[in-house]
């Protein structure tokens, strides 16, 4: 496990080489930043589903656990939008990552990846939003429900395929103890959002991944409306837990559409195409 001074914080951060190409010939890899969701997740949601295959197509896989989740530092304070997008940019900086990145994002995660893209769009080559939405009105407006919704799901939360025996109770208690003792619920919700017209200045490639039985999907026409580049995939009969539940599924649209759209390069015949 390995820490790091990021805007004032210690942040837990997990990184993966890439996958030397078959050729053996030297190239630069790209950087994919890959950015967990609010409550009950933690960067072991990406680790154990998506960062192997990531590495195996070609990428730099970095994951980190955000301020007051997992194995990062834990401030009362600080839980708006702003301060995640702050730190991923503090974290970058901090690791030495200079070049366009791709960012991928599970749920809050994801509406992290696009507010960063928001404000700094040079920085960003392409990005995978899963069960996410940017950072707009109708966002803002829906996170007090969501944030209620996670709550309520504690007692019944199943992580399939992502934790031993006993983890999720465990999980949930960690959860319980972030709401007691920060002010997440009180500033996610209050975040600020930035213009729509800067969310609409985002050029890069998306592609959002929606569960079909998901709530958040119903914010998919704002994704088209304001980024009409975007390739938005659906999951049948899937929920939120999308991720974890069908890492099989995702990753065979992920990693396909990010060697053809999000600016990789290699001969990986063994990949599925997307038909979706």
């Amino acid at each position: 496990m390995s820490k790091v001074a990021a805007n004032g914080l210690s942040v837990h951060v997990e990184r993966l080489a890439p996958a030397e190409p078959a050729s053996g010939a030297h190239r630069t890899a790209p950087t994919a930043v890959l950015i967990h969701g609010l409550a009950l997740d933690t960067l072991a949601s990406w680790y154990l589903t998506m960062a192997y295959p990531l590495a195996a197509a070609g990428l730099d896989v970095v994951m980190y656990d955000l301020r007051g989740h997992g194995h990062t530092e834990r401030p009362a304070e600080g839980y708006a939008l702003d301060d995640f997008v702050d730190d991923l940019a503090a974290l970058l900086a901090a690791l030495d990552i200079t070049g366009p990145v791709c960012l991928l994002g599970n749920s809050f995660g994801g509406t992290i990846a696009f507010a960063y893209a928001a404000r700094h769009p040079e920085r960003v080559a392409a990005i995978v939003a899963v069960e996410s939405v940017p950072p707009i009105a109708a966002w803002r407006e829906r996170m007090p429900r969501w944030l209620s919704n996670a709550v309520a799901y504690l007692p019944d939360a199943t992580l399939a395929g992502i934790g031993e025996r006993g983890g999720v109770a465990r999980r949930a208690q960690n959860v319980r103890q972030v709401i007691a003792a920060t002010s997440l619920t009180r500033d996610a919700p209050a975040s600020r959002i930035p213009p729509e017209e800067h969310i609409a200045a985002i050029g890069c490639p998306v592609l959002c991944v929606y569960g079909g039985a998901a709530t958040v999907r119903e914010l998919a026409p704002d994704v088209r409306r304001l980024l009409p580049q975007a390739r938005i995939v659906t999951v049948p009969g899937q929920k939120h837990t999308v991720l974890v539940d069908r890492p099989d599924a995702v990753r065979d649209i992920v990693v396909p559409w990010l060697l053809q759209s999000g600016g990789l390069h290699q001969d990986h015949h063994q990949l599925a195409s997307i038909d979706q």
